[in-house]
């Protein structure tokens, strides 16, 4: 839709009244009774992703639909890769590192902590539910604990439905 005065016009008199903000006129969320929740995890190579294998080396069940990706440390996670994740279309992500005082690298998980934090509070300035990311520390022996945390966050995104806030800035497929 073009940017002119008409349609700022339009926008401005669907203002939200509560706290003003103004809001995108879009299109009714249809629902897919076939969606399924995409979800993203960012696992520190050396405890969550350890803790990913040992879980499937134990069997122990956790939705198909996270997709893992192995970073080196959880400092090593730049907050872009996780708007990217939400631009492109994922409706939660995840980040699992060492145990605070665990890290292989001494104090990754700490700068990770705090990278975290800013980067819930910008999401909730973008309008994105706080609920659709999460921090969790899983060691290399937690195994049980690693599918638990995805069973559990993935009921949550379940519950939460699609991600539309960002629907307009995903790549869509042709």
């Amino acid at each position: 839709m073009p940017v002119n005065s008409d349609n700022l016009r339009a926008a401005a008199q669907t203002a939200d009244a509560r706290d003003g903000r103004l809001e995108a006129s879009r299109p009714p969320v249809e629902k897919n009774e076939n969606w399924k929740p995409k979800i993203v995890a960012f696992c520190c190579n050396w405890c969550s992703y350890a803790g990913a294998d040992l879980a499937g080396s134990s069997r122990l069940a956790y939705p198909a639909d996270v997709k893992i990706i192995r970073i080196p440390c959880s400092c090593r996670l730049n907050p872009l890769f996780i708007l990217r994740a939400f631009q492109r279309g994922a409706d939660g992500v995840i980040l699992c590192g060492c145990h605070p005082g665990d890290c292989h690298y001494s104090t990754g998980n700490y700068y990770a902590r705090r990278r975290m934090t800013l980067l819930f509070s910008m999401l909730n300035y973008l309008g994105i539910d706080s609920r659709r990311t999460r921090v969790e520390w899983v060691s290399a022996a937690e195994g049980a604990k690693f599918a638990t945390t995805m069973n559990d966050f993935a009921k949550t995104i379940t519950e939460l439905g699609e991600n539309v806030k960002l629907g307009d800035l995903r790549c869509k497929e042709n």
